[in-house]
């Protein structure tokens, strides 16, 4: 009867190679496994370590059985090779002389078993193998577990997210260096401590009482946390708790993942902001607009009692009280206009270094001689297409509240340069596009800003000085100015460290033309042409045909567009001038101008709007710098205005609508 043949090499095809220097004992070894019947073995022969080296860089071999002999190196050398390079093969010695001191010496070459080379018989042969595999296998469960703890060690060490190790008590038993990068804590620091070390005042108590809750329950946390970094500096992440368990399933500590979000907060918070500041431009503007026809009314009408009465009258001096409050109110308005970004512009290529230079002259005296002014402009011109005037509000105001921010003195510094904001600061603000652009940075050395107050500051009416120092428009009517010109605008304040403003406008090309500054004429100009006043203001219309009429003119009017049309076709005489509203129902004044221009081409247009330009100009091409009014007007501005334009260039409506 046949004996049976041995699991583990009946289950496996294995390629053995034998290193011995005589011939014969390659022959006994061979004879035994034919003996066996192992023909799934197939023996390879090298009769040095030279030639074993050669076979096993051709070969692949299962199992390498080398003679080991006293004095002969060959089988430790081999051994050793095959443990330093490649993947490991398990290594049987075979050795005559087998003791405690010779299986020492094989294992600590790396040999998974030392056998009896004389007497080597099928049994041996065939539990050396088994022995050799099942070794070489263990040492491969090693191995891999050894290197997935290497892998996942130097994910963690390198991982972007922090990775905290606590026990049970929230002690800290191991920090990544993304930890310590983005805390400042270094791990000898940190270890040891608790994560209290990173709490901050902005968050609240109860997030921390819901995470232990959860935990020490056995479940994972997730949630957005506000930390403190070692400096003070505040920094989010969203946080996950995981409970670790032993083998009785029992929590015996936890693994924190924090990923930081600062920059992704701030970005989310600027874009809610600026919405936010958008809808109450459109409501403030909205509001202005409407108002400004109330003012209108309201100065108009007092502007018509003063001419009535004589110098010395009882009511004269009340006359003019209503007339200045009114002046006031427009003020307000505009400012409110100007946050709604719908304050009319008078465009110009400017170098914001020379008006920085003009305004200079006027800032002392604004601010106060306890106050140091340095000015410090940029190194070549710094162009940019807006209205001169809206800059001017922009530095004046910003100056009145550095001035108001400093009241022991201090320094105010105007700084001005032309910057490319590139891609790295887009993606800190992702609400600015990169360009050119022109930086205006205003800086005080007064009590700052709170931290609370730091998201309001732009918002209308919203101030926090005294009832009777300040109307709180003054930085919302930067901040519409700046965005209605396509610009951004950034502050830094702590308490106690003063304030910078920090504007980026577009930055123009073009060449600066400087232009002369037309006088104002102070004394109302007299007329004896006829108007067409068109304006659907019915108060509106009539104050302004009362002072036109009493400064001489022939006045015809109407209360839209086709009303208009009919009464020029009407009339026979010549029209030299149409006075008419922008926006009006059922036909606009551009259109209107456009239609009499075929029937009276000599007629003159001046446009009047409280609209924005934008809105204005969809309504037609109007000359907005020549023939246009920015309503609220007084009558006397009118009145000039309209002088102005019927001693102008523009020589027909067609003219005035295309300019």
């Amino acid at each position: 009867m046949s004996k049976p043949r041995n699991s583990v090499t009946a289950a496996l095809r294995l390629q053995l190679l034998l290193v011995v220097e005589e011939e014969q004992d390659f022959r006994h070894l061979r004879d035994q496994l034919a003996r066996a019947g192992e023909k799934q073995i197939r023996l390879d022969h090298a009769r040095s370590y030279e030639e074993a080296r050669k076979c096993l860089q051709k070969t692949t071999y299962d199992i390498v059985l080398c003679d080991y002999r006293s004095g002969d190196d060959t089988a430790l050398r081999l051994s050793h090779e095959i443990r330093q390079h490649g993947p490991s093969v398990p290594v049987v010695f075979l050795s005559d002389h087998v003791d405690e001191a010779t299986i020492t010496r094989a294992i600590q070459a790396g040999a998974c078993a030392c056998v009896p080379a004389s007497g080597l018989n099928e049994s041996a042969l065939a539990h050396a193998i088994c022995y050799a595999i099942d070794t070489y296998c263990r040492e491969r469960q090693r191995q891999k577990t050894e290197d997935m703890l290497r892998k996942l060690w130097h994910a963690v060490e390198q991982s972007a997210d922090l990775v905290v190790i606590t026990d049970r008590a929230g002690v800290m038993e191991y920090v990544n260096p993304a930890f310590e990068s983005l805390t400042g804590y270094p791990r000898e620091e940190a270890v040891g401590r608790t994560l209290r070390i990173l709490r901050s005042e902005q968050q609240d108590p109860a997030v921390f009482q819901e995470m232990w809750r959860t935990i020490l329950a056995g479940h994972v946390f997730r949630g957005t946390v506000a930390n403190r970094k070692r400096n003070g500096e505040p920094f989010i992440v969203e946080k996950t708790i995981t409970p670790l368990r032993d083998g009785n399933g029992e929590i015996t500590h936890f693994i924190s993942t924090d990923r930081d979000i600062t920059d992704r907060r701030r970005l989310e918070s600027d874009l809610q902001q600026a919405q936010k500041m958008d809808a109450i431009g459109r409501l403030a503007g909205g509001v202005a607009h409407d108002f400004n026809n109330l003012l209108m009314v309201i100065s108009a009408n007092a502007e018509l009692m003063l001419e009535a009465l004589v110098p010395a009258h009882p009511l004269r001096h009340k006359v003019e009280e209503i007339i200045t409050a009114a002046g006031r109110a427009s003020d307000l308005t505009r400012q409110l206009l100007a946050f709604g970004r719908k304050q009319m512009q008078s465009l110009r290529l400017l170098d914001l270094n020379l008006i920085l230079s003009n305004i200079g002259r006027m800032l002392p005296r604004l601010i106060g001689e306890d106050i140091h002014l340095v000015m410090a402009p940029s190194a070549r011109p710094a162009q940019l297409k807006a209205d001169p005037v809206q800059i001017e509000q922009i530095v004046m105001n910003l100056a009145a509240n550095a001035r108001d921010a400093m009241p022991q003195g201090g320094t105010l510094t105007i700084e001005i340069a032309n910057v490319r904001l590139d891609d790295v600061y887009v993606q800190r603000r992702s609400v600015v596009p990169p360009g050119d652009y022109v930086l205006l940075a205003v800086s005080d050395t007064g009590h700052g800003i709170a931290a609370e107050h730091l998201a309001h500051i732009f918002e209308p009416f919203y101030t926090t000085k005294e009832a009777d120092k300040g109307t709180g428009l003054g930085l919302a009517t930067v901040y519409g100015i700046v965005k209605q010109n396509g610009g951004f605008i950034w502050v830094y304040s702590e308490p106690g460290m003063g304030t910078t403003f920090k504007i980026y406008l577009p930055r123009a090309e073009e060449k600066v033309r400087e232009s002369p500054v037309q006088p104002v004429a102070e004394k109302v100009p007299q007329g004896s042409e006829t108007v067409l006043l068109v304006e659907d203001e019915p108060s509106v219309r009539e104050s302004a045909r009362e002072f036109l009429q009493l400064n001489g003119y022939m006045v015809l009017d109407a209360a839209n567009g086709e009303e208009a049309l009919r009464v020029a076709r009407e009339y026979d005489g010549p029209i030299h001038l149409m006075i008419t509203d922008v926006v009006m129902p059922n036909m606009g004044g551009a259109v209107l101008a456009e239609q009499l221009h075929q029937e009276r081409p000599d007629m003159k247009v001046l446009f009047v709007s409280g609209y924005a330009e934008h809105t204005v100009l969809r309504h037609g091409d109007i000359d907005v710098t020549n023939q246009f009014l920015q309503k609220p007007f007084t009558l006397k501005s009118l009145a000039r205005k309209a002088r102005e334009v019927l001693q102008g260039g523009a020589s027909s409506a067609k003219g005035a609508s295309a300019g």
